[in-house]
């Protein structure tokens, strides 16, 4: 069931049940996007109004199906195209009172990266942000397997699970925003790829949709 409008810091503290600490800080990186969309294209003009709803809640969303750390090693989360921040920076900012992971955004637009860094100081959120491109091999050697990957309106499906197999372990998460086509992206994706999957409702966009993907592999001929 899709949430009614999230307008205001305050209705997003409630449903998503944060403390005043977290509020302030997405109130800082809000005040940062406003501020540095005067000069770069950071988010789509149409939803600047609607950073609470469009932007934060619909990244937010993801934390609730975050896989339990049963060891005691540091789980690592790893953003693929963070653009200005979503999911990925979102989800760190949510995880800075838990601890137990470790954030790592993806971003090949160096403007993007420097805003990211930009938000990531004024809120003391602790993210390494790499300006690199997903898909080099220089980038998938530095970063290595992942405990969970996530993606926003990056590619496709089949083009993502491309993008992001370099990525994934056998136990890795896969947490995808995924829109109205969502159904035929899996299948096109299911032609090349084997995996499992479970499809759950967008609680911002009535037609989007969460895909959580594990085991993925290629699938081999025979």
């Amino acid at each position: 069931m899709a949430l009614s409008g999230i307008d205001t810091p305050e209705e997003f503290q409630r449903r998503f049940e944060v403390s005043d600490e977290i509020r302030e800080k997405l109130e800082t990186y809000a005040a940062l996007l406003k501020r540095w969309q005067k000069t770069i294209n950071l988010v789509a003009p149409s939803t600047l109004d609607e950073i609470w709803h469009r932007h934060f809640a619909d990244s937010a969303q993801l934390w609730r199906y975050r896989p339990e750390n049963t060891q005691e090693s540091t789980q690592t989360w790893l953003d693929l195209g963070s653009g200005a921040g979503f999911p990925g920076l979102v989800l760190a900012i949510m995880a800075s009172e838990t601890g137990g992971t470790r954030h790592i955004l993806v971003e090949s637009d160096s403007r993007k990266a420097a805003f990211m860094r930009e938000v990531a100081r004024e809120t003391r959120v602790a993210v390494d942000i790499l300006g690199m491109r997903i898909e080099n091999p220089e980038t998938q050697a530095k970063i290595g397997k992942a405990d969970c990957v996530t993606a926003r309106a990056l590619a496709p499906l089949s083009r993502l699970v491309e993008i992001a197999a370099p990525y994934f372990a056998s136990s890795t998460l896969g947490m995808f925003l995924k829109g109205r086509d969502v159904s035929a992206e899996l299948e096109n994706a299911a032609r090349d790829w084997q995996f499992a999957f479970e499809l759950i409702p967008s609680v911002t966009e009535e037609a989007g949709r969460v895909v959580l993907l594990k085991a993925l592999n290629p699938r081999t001929e025979g």
